[in-house]
């Protein structure tokens, strides 16, 4: 039997599966090149993986759904630099899993956010946001300011990232309850955002 496009445009079934043969060999063709690329798999220069803190106040981000609104991705482009500060790139999210590109943005981007305020300026916006940034329309989290961060489960987290490659040493796991104490999910959050985009500045 002939392959042929009439034959194929009639066959519903036959035209499926060769969507998707066409697919998955495209996909492979542009995913698997970049496993091997250094640039993409390599930290940079300056990266340190997150303490428990910021690891902390990374999971409260993600539970609270800020990749909703905001992006860590600043793109290539001159309007993108001249807003957020260089572009960002792969090196910098080796240690992140899921890593928070996004696209996404109701509020600004925050790959470039670490230091650019400080402490006090974070935890302003996040009891009630308008008192900064009159026009936001991002809601209050004061609620964090009066939960204990969770140091239940930290250890496990630290060794589970270990065994997907993050060099967590034996004697950061084992103090990483400590690192914690007295510390509310606010001041975890405020020291993830506080890291943000700062490998590059320190591998300058």
């Amino acid at each position: 039997m002939k392959l042929t496009q009439d034959l194929v445009e009639r066959n519903q079934a036959l035209f499926i599966v060769l969507v998707i043969a066409v697919v998955a060999v495209g996909g492979l063709v542009e995913i698997v090149p970049l496993s091997f690329q250094k640039s993409l798999t390599e930290p940079v220069a300056g990266l340190k993986p997150y303490a428990p803190l910021e690891l902390t106040g990374r999971d409260i981000y993600v539970r609270e759904g800020c990749y909703n609104c905001h992006s860590q991705m600043v793109r290539p482009f001159r309007a993108e630099v001249e807003r957020y500060g260089p572009y960002s790139v792969a090196g910098e999210f080796v240690y992140d899993r899921p890593f928070q590109w996004g696209s996404k943005r109701t509020g600004p981007d925050l790959h470039r956010v670490g230091g650019r305020y400080s402490d006090d300026w974070h935890r302003i916006h996040l009891m009630n946001p308008r008192d900064v940034v009159p026009e936001s329309n991002m809601p209050s989290y004061g609620w964090l300011a009066k939960t204990g961060a969770n140091a239940e489960d930290i250890e496990a987290k630290l060794r589970a990232l270990r065994r997907l490659g993050v060099p967590y040493t034996d004697e950061q796991i084992a103090s990483s309850r400590k690192e914690l104490d007295g510390k509310t999910e606010m001041d975890a959050l405020v020291a993830y955002l506080q890291n943000l985009g700062t490998a590059v500045k320190r591998g300058n």
